[in-house]
């Protein structure tokens, strides 16, 4: 049983420190969909419930600590929180990305949808694939997993080590070239198919230059793509979240 002193209070504090940066800029928890509050109160909620498992790594080093080092340490377990949740967020930016220019490439691009993760409103059919993506995380019950890897952050990432700038440059700059090499594979058939559609497209306005052939072939394009949105959606899903759940389990 562990002993309340002010030490455990302070303990509790830096937990939530990692716990609450984490969740501001996670997918899914960090959504403009999800009120302030209700963020506040799922990270009090997340960190009263991983506290008991944690609180003893901190308590022998927060006993006669000086002030100056307890303000360092609050410093330092925000930015790894933020960090950890940011590595995540690098996925949905990705894929963000992706599919507005999967709007783009089949037509969509002008037609606008309510938005999922940002404030700034998307295309429609983005809106969609941000709105399922988005949904997984909480379906497969990701959100268990990512704190599951939270309280193993503490033992790769140890109270009191020190925020590792160069390091933490090293993970964003990897994280970006994953997440972005995911999203790209996952979307590569509808960039094949705008290549391929708007090359025969350009050949045939040139082979009858008084036809407008990009008028008259944009409803075929945009079914084309509506087509291979429909074959394709569950393949994509599954290869995008299973490069997310690779990151939980193993980053």
């Amino acid at each position: 049983m562990t002993t309340i002193t002010p030490e455990t209070f302070l303990a509790v504090f830096l937990i939530f420190c990692r716990i609450g940066g984490c969740l501001l800029v996670v997918p899914g928890f960090s959504s403009a969909r999800v009120a302030p509050q209700i963020r506040l109160f799922i990270a009090l909620a997340v960190t009263l419930a991983l506290a008991p498992l944690l609180v003893e790594r901190f308590q022998v080093s927060l006993k006669d600590q000086q002030p100056l080092t307890t303000l360092g340490w609050i410093l330092t377990e925000t930015l790894t929180g933020l960090l950890i949740g940011l590595l995540g967020r690098v996925f949905f930016l990705a894929l963000q990305t992706m599919v507005t220019a999967i709007a783009m490439a089949i037509g969509f691009g002008s037609i606008p949808g309510t938005p999922i993760e940002e404030t700034e409103p998307m295309a429609a059919i983005g809106s969609l694939i941000m709105m399922v993506a988005t949904t997984l995380i909480f379906l497969s019950d990701l959100h268990w997993e990512l704190f599951r890897g939270l309280i193993a952050s503490y033992s790769r990432i140890p109270v009191g080590e020190g925020f590792g700038a160069q390091m933490a440059l090293i993970q964003i700059a990897d994280q970006i070239t994953a997440a972005f090499l995911l999203a790209l594979r996952v979307s590569s058939p509808f960039i094949v198919y705008s290549v391929i559609v708007n090359l025969a497209v350009g050949i045939a306005n040139k082979l009858t230059p008084s036809i407008p052939v990009f008028f008259l072939a944009t409803p075929f394009i945009l079914a084309g793509g509506m087509l291979i949105l429909y074959f394709l959606f569950r393949e994509f899903m599954l290869l995008f979240m299973a490069g997310f759940v690779s990151w939980l389990t193993q980053g």
